[in-house]
């Protein structure tokens, strides 16, 4: 009895190690669902399913709904980003990659599968316009002062700018061959053509390609650390992930992400979390040891979104 009570005193005064919680979201596009993820166990706690096809997500710029865009089904899913809890859906034709301006008024959907690209004003969701192009309009950048858009047209090899002023076409240029990310750095335009083994740096003025920055085969979508110090580029055919100093653009290091790498999310503690498209799988990326965990998800994982402040979710 006297050694029960003393074991059930040193529990009851022993340190509470308290469980940092978090939520990755994995958008699966084969899969039809939504993994979520504790951050802290790197564990899939729930999947949420959707109708057909999934591919991007984004946040809303009040921080209080997490878009998905479900392209074959049509549909745009609104979750709380803290607990994936379905807010509202809402039709949407062809969500396939989404993305707001910086100010917030302008919600743009690219339409890959249809050929459009729809900028939509964010408050109300009205459709302000919609561009058809040639063709397979994927992934979308903005300019800092929310004037513009920039959309890739991946089968097209093109680079189209649209003006959100007055809802015309700036121009529509060559940037290389089936370019798929782009991104907004430093006053120019980064372009990563997967087709080739480059990233080009186009002027946005004009839409001319100015520079090609080798990053290697297959170079499919880019990033910048939240410290805008580091570039950070997957290139998906040669299963690497690089980083490269944002000021330079020179090649810092590269490390081996196989299995067909795709997004990135950045963690609070400095890893990154990478999607990978042909594993069914995430791989957590300590970039200063080059050694990854395997995070397990469902089919093709596209999309991610990391909410670090989230409460540990649960199944």
């Amino acid at each position: 009895m006297r050694q029960a009570l003393i074991l059930f005193l040193m529990l009851l005064l022993a340190p509470v190690t308290a469980r940092a919680g978090g939520a990755a979201f994995i958008i699966n596009s084969a899969g039809a669902s939504i993994s979520v993820v504790d951050m802290t166990t790197q564990q899939e706690v729930k999947r949420i399913p959707v109708l057909r096809e999934p591919h991007h997500l984004v946040l809303s710029p009040d921080g209080k709904s997490l878009l998905v865009g479900d392209t074959a089904g049509n549909e745009m899913l609104f979750l709380d980003p803290a607990t994936g809890a379905i807010q509202k859906r809402l039709t949407v034709a062809d969500p396939y990659q989404l993305g707001f301006s910086p100010n917030g008024r302008f919600l743009t959907v690219a339409g890959l599968a249809r050929n459009q690209i729809d900028v939509y004003d964010a408050a109300s969701m009205k459709l302000l316009k919609r561009f058809p192009v040639v063709s397979t309009p994927s992934h979308i950048a903005y300019a800092p002062d929310s004037g513009a858009a920039y959309i890739t047209l991946q089968d097209s090899d093109r680079l189209i700018g649209i003006d959100l002023k007055t809802l015309g076409v700036l121009w529509n240029q060559p940037v290389g061959k089936t370019p798929a990310g782009v991104l907004w750095l430093n006053g120019k335009l980064l372009v990563a053509d997967m087709g080739t083994d480059y990233v080009a740096q186009v002027d946005p003025a004009d839409g001319k390609v100015v520079a090609k920055i080798p990053t290697g085969k297959g170079a499919h979508n880019l990033f910048l650390s939240p410290d805008r110090k580091i570039l950070w580029v997957n290139n998906r055919a040669g299963g690497t992930t690089v980083s490269l100093d944002a000021a330079t653009l020179k090649p810092l290091r590269s490390y081996a992400i196989p299995g067909g790498p795709d997004d990135i999310d950045f963690a609070p503690d400095g890893r990154l979390w990478i999607t990978r498209r042909w594993a069914e799988k995430v791989a957590v990326l300590d970039p200063a040891t080059g050694s990854y965990q395997t995070v397990a998800v469902g089919r093709s994982p596209h999309g991610l979104f990391l909410n670090p402040k989230a409460p540990a979710p649960v199944p």
